[in-house]
C-alpha cells in the first residue's frame, strides 16, 4: 500500500453522530464506541497527515424537506422523522476535530444516502489522483461504510474498513461485518495494522 496512492474516505463525522448531545448517537448500542472511534481516527490521521495519502471527507447533508427520501425506511427514516443532517443544522455540520486539521482534509459533498459515491465526485476525485487503495472510516459500519466499501471495489478499488474507526449499531453487528462481510470484498483491519503495513512498504 502507498500512501501516494491512496486515500481515506472519512463518512459522517459530523455533529449528529459524534457530539454528546446528536441526534443519532442513541442509534449505538455503546455510545461511548463512538468516542473511540474518533480517537483512533484521529491517531491514524496524525501518523498519516505527512505523507501524500489522501484524507477525503464525505457529510451527508439534507434540504429541510428531506426531498431526497421520498419513502425512507429504517434508519433513513430516522434521519428524517429527527430532523439530523438538515442543511443549515448545527447537526449536520463536520465535528470540530476535523475542522481542525484544515486543509488536510478534502471535502466531497453532494451526499443524500449510504454510498459516498452517489451523487457525488468521489469518484472522479480518486481517479484524478491514481488512487489505487482505498481506507474506509466512520459511521455507521453496516450501512454507510459497507455501500461505500461495496461501490469503491466495483469501481476497482482494493478496499480496506479500518475495524477500529468505524461502528455499527451493537458489537455484534460490528463482528459480523468485520469478520464475516468485509472480506468478501476487501478486507477490515485495524488502524495500526494498516501503519504497519505502510512502514513495511516503506522500508
Amino acid at each position: 500500500m502507498n500512501p501516494s496512492t491512496t486515500a481515506m474516505i472519512l463518512v459522517g463525522y459530523q455533529n449528529d453522530y459524534f457530539a454528546q448531545d446528536g441526534i443519532l448517537r442513541g442509534v449505538i448500542e455503546d455510545p461511548t464506541s463512538v468516542d473511540s472511534v474518533l480517537a483512533s481516527t484521529l491517531s491514524f490521521i496524525e501518523e498519516v497527515a505527512s505523507t501524500g495519502m489522501s484524507i477525503i471527507s464525505t457529510p451527508i447533508v439534507l434540504t429541510p424537506d428531506y426531498r431526497a427520501m421520498a419513502n425512507p425506511v429504517g434508519i433513513l427514516n430516522t434521519i428524517k422523522e429527527s430532523g439530523a443532517f438538515k442543511a443549515g443544522s448545527t447537526g449536520a455540520d463536520t465535528i470540530p476535530e476535523i475542522l481542525a486539521l484544515g486543509d488536510r482534509i478534502d471535502y466531497v459533498t453532494g451526499k443524500v444516502g449510504f454510498n459516498a459515491f452517489s451523487n457525488t465526485a468521489l469518484g472522479d476525485v480518486l481517479a484524478d489522483r491514481e488512487v489505487r487503495d482505498v481506507l474506509v472510516a466512520g459511521m455507521v459500519t453496516s450501512l454507510c461504510i459497507d455501500s461505500t466499501g461495496r461501490a469503491a471495489y466495483e469501481r476497482g478499488y482494493d478496499v480496506t474498513v479500518l475495524s477500529d474507526c468505524t461502528s455499527a449499531r451493537t458489537i455484534t453487528e460490528q463482528e459480523f461485518f468485520c469478520e464475516s462481510v468485509f472480506p468478501l470484498y476487501g478486507r477490515a483491519m485495524t488502524s495500526t495494522e494498516v501503519l504497519d503495513e505502510l512502514r513495511e512498504t516503506a522500508a
